[in-house]
């Protein structure tokens, strides 16, 4: 290994949960401080409990509402938009259209 380019290994730091539990394991930093852990968490304590870290599911949530109204966004524009060529296609018709039975024998 070359020196002065790894980080120093704590192969004692401390572990703290915010549920109170502390354990040691290896690590770059000496302390380190969880939000969770295999003492509280739902999946090892059986028990259904609502984990939300930093509002992530209300951020989800504000995320898919947001993608939902562009996507309504987007169709309305869609809709104008071919109603529009749909408008323009039958004045160009109505422009080439003869306006008289002259008209229409000099084109034929």
């Amino acid at each position: 290994m070359k020196k002065k380019v790894h980080p120093t290994y704590y192969p004692q730091a401390q572990v703290v949960c915010a549920c109170g539990n502390t354990f040691t394991t290896g690590s770059t930093k000496p302390k380190i401080e969880v939000e969770i852990c295999s003492a509280c968490h739902p999946f090892f304590t059986g028990e259904m409990k609502y984990v939300d870290t930093l509002g992530k599911v209300e951020k989800f949530q504000k995320k898919q509402a947001k993608a939902k109204k562009e996507i309504f966004v987007k169709k309305k524009i869609r809709r104008e938009t071919s109603e529009k060529i749909k408008r323009l296609e039958e004045e160009r018709k109505e422009r080439e259209r003869p306006k008289s039975l002259r008209e229409m024998l000099k084109k034929g």
